[in-house]
């Protein structure tokens, strides 16, 4: 046969070979990225909860609870030893306005009253035999204050008369006590300035947080610095992928040779 005889060969096809994608390239953007999410929804509300507060102090530059009412038919009202440990925060409530506390009382029986607040220790020997009530517990909506009250016979000296006192404010009207926070364990009194029973009384707590805008701001900087990369990471990290592995799907088409 003179005619060149024309050979078609048929290489076997290839299985085709499924595209790889990048899985760990991918979950090294995703994961962070959903991580930075998380922590600038909390440095976003954060930011938002400082700033709030920032706007609803008083002239004096003073965050207070609502005046709720408290009283009891004893010569005293006191609080539960306030453990006060500052440890780092020393150095900075020292050499700033952060740190101190207002107090300011109102008596709703006419008579002149006694605010005052010093160690503990001092407190309880003060009140040795006295009948007053400890401040055990106190709720909100609606304000509800529980005494455990400590019976007692002696009448007991006017309390401005002490010097044990780390503040102090007495007299007719509203009493406004100011006292500097610092490490130890105190207690807060509340009595008729003649140490008479049946102490009645409206009274409101404040603080001073200088630096509620700075922080405010300073969240809110960061939120949204956080949004911004976040928002870059689960882009990358859930991209279609490309490059090689987008040109892998051509890989199992069958090759013919003639």
């Amino acid at each position: 046969m003179s005619s060149t005889d024309t050979t078609a060969t048929l290489e076997s096809p290839e299985r085709p070979v499924a595209p790889q994608r990048p899985r760990g390239t991918r979950l090294g953007f995703l994961i962070p990225g959903i991580v930075a999410a998380v922590l600038a929804v909390g440095l976003l509300a954060l930011g938002g909860l400082a700033l709030w507060g920032d706007a609803q102090k008083d002239s004096a530059g003073y965050l207070s609870t609502r005046t709720e009412r408290i009283g009891d038919n004893t010569r005293a009202l006191a609080t539960k030893n306030l453990d006060v440990n500052l440890g780092g925060a020393g150095r900075l409530v020292e050499s700033s306005e952060f740190g101190k506390v207002r107090l300011q009382a109102t008596s709703r029986t006419g008579k002149p009253l006694f605010i005052g607040i010093a160690p503990t220790r001092d407190v309880a020997r003060y009140l040795q035999d006295v009948s007053y009530s400890t401040v055990t517990d106190i709720s909100t909506g609606p304000f509800e204050a529980d005494y455990t009250r400590h019976a007692g016979t002696r009448w007991p000296a006017p309390p401005a008369r002490r010097d044990f006192w780390a503040a102090s404010s007495q007299g007719a009207g509203r009493q406004t006590l100011t006292w500097k926070v610092a490490d130890g364990d105190w207690s807060v009194v509340v009595m008729n300035a003649d140490g008479s029973p049946d102490v009645e009384a409206s009274i409101s707590a404040g603080a001073k947080l200088p630096f509620l805008d700075e922080v405010g701001w300073v969240a809110l900087g960061g939120g949204i610095a956080l949004v911004i990369l976040a928002t870059g990471l689960i882009v990358l990290g859930t991209r279609p992928p490309s490059g090689p592995a987008a040109r892998a799907v051509g890989a199992g088409v069958p090759r013919v040779a003639l």
